[in-house]
């Protein structure tokens, strides 16, 4: 399902918890992986045109534990980088102040017209910043569905070093943008005590570009979630309408009726199929060229894939992640730019496991659940977010 707006044209870098927990990884390869302690790679040289734009957080942030227990914050802070004209983003580079709680961070870019709206979310919750899991967190100024209005740019673990496109590309920045830092703290050295303040900083890279300068934006490709509990699980949460109801009051209709919404778009007949594994089809509605994607799941997540017109002869595998990790949702390039346009199909495929549940602390606490599209640790989503430039026809 291609929403209306799914081309934005800003950056920022997403996740948040609303009802996170603690971030050890499980024995086997699977969602979470434990590399705090290690600083940012050394920044890459500047390329002919380019400027950097070294920004900070406001002031020294002290994470804590979210209410009833766990060790992770998820963080959203709003960064006003004071641009006066247009540029092209080209580059981030997230600086961790506390190496030793900053788990890894997402950078998001909010355009002009939905500034206000960051600023709204920012003053209206205390403290410096808002927690957030699934998104921004911000509505309207999001990646996802109805809620669109910002773009992710990349996301940084220790040791990540720049996404650099070798084209005349980038993602435009008007005057009266803001970038969104997400950035997810683990407290796990200290049992979600807390642990220090922190300060972070996220360096932009810059250019004016030209008039052949090709602006980038963002696709999202969604699939349904609808996986069962386990054979061994029991609970009142087991039954699909009672999750999505539960999802309802948590996060309000339009979150809510997303599991079935999805399900009429994708599934023949518009019928639920419970299990594992799940995908949906999306015609291309333009010519556009495609140069990278990432995806986007969240702690049951096992596998993501994009495909471009499966099945036939000019079947091409966009992007391919066997063994996703939430704490290591990177863009990846193409080898090389992809042209598609109406007359295409883009098949998203996500995998998850029920079986994490118990393997996670910060989902062990929790009851079993028919697992819907939501925006909380204990929800899914499946989302291949891709990187895209419009073209002529």
């Amino acid at each position: 399902m291609f929403a209306a707006g799914a081309m934005t044209l800003v950056t920022a870098v997403a996740a948040c918890g609303s009802d996170a927990g603690n971030s050890a990884a499980p024995p086997t390869a699977g969602p979470h992986g434990m590399h705090a302690g290690a600083s940012s790679a050394p920044p890459q040289p500047l390329r002919a045109g380019e400027r950097f734009l070294d920004l900070r957080m406001a002031e020294a942030y002290t994470p804590t534990a979210p209410e009833g227990g766990g060790t992770d914050e998820y963080r959203c802070q709003l960064i006003d980088p004071g641009l006066t004209r247009a540029a092209f983003l080209t580059g981030t580079q997230f600086t961790p102040e506390n190496v030793a709680i900053a788990h890894h961070a997402i950078v998001y870019a909010v355009p002009p017209d939905r500034a206000a709206l960051v600023r709204e979310q920012d003053a209206k919750t205390p403290g410096l910043g808002w927690q957030c899991f699934g998104g921004t967190g911000v509505p309207g100024a999001d990646v996802e569905g109805d809620d669109q209005g910002a773009t992710w740019v990349d996301t940084w673990a220790p040791g990540a070093t720049e996404t650099l496109f070798t084209q005349d590309i980038g993602f435009k920045v008007g005057p009266g943008s803001l970038i969104i830092l997400q950035i997810h703290y683990n407290l796990l050295a200290t049992d979600g005590k807390p642990a220090g303040s922190d300060r972070s900083a996220v360096r932009l890279r810059l250019t004016d570009g030209t008039p052949q300068t090709r602006e980038l934006g963002t696709l999202p490709l969604d699939a349904p979630t609808d996986l069962p509990c386990a054979a061994d699980e029991s609970g009142p949460l087991c039954d699909r309408a009672a999750s999505i109801a539960d999802v309802t009051k948590r996060f309000g209709p339009d979150v809510g009726e997303s599991a079935d919404r999805q399900v009429e778009e994708c599934n023949p007949g518009g019928v639920p199929k419970p299990g594992n594994t799940q995908t949906c089809d999306q015609k291309v509605p333009a010519p556009m060229t495609l140069f990278a994607g990432f995806g986007h799941m969240h702690l049951l997540g096992r596998a993501i894939k994009v495909e471009l017109n499966p099945g036939t002869p000019n079947a091409k595998v966009v992007l391919d992640v066997p063994q996703f990790n939430f704490d290591n949702q990177r863009l990846m390039k193409l080898p090389s730019p992809v042209e598609i346009g109406p007359g295409d199909t883009l098949r998203v495929t996500c995998t998850h496991d029920a079986k994490l549940r118990r393997l996670l602390p910060q989902l062990k606490k929790l009851p079993p659940r028919y697992v819907v599209w939501g925006d909380g640790t204990s929800d899914e989503m499946c989302t291949g977010i891709m990187t895209v430039s419009p073209r002529a026809r």
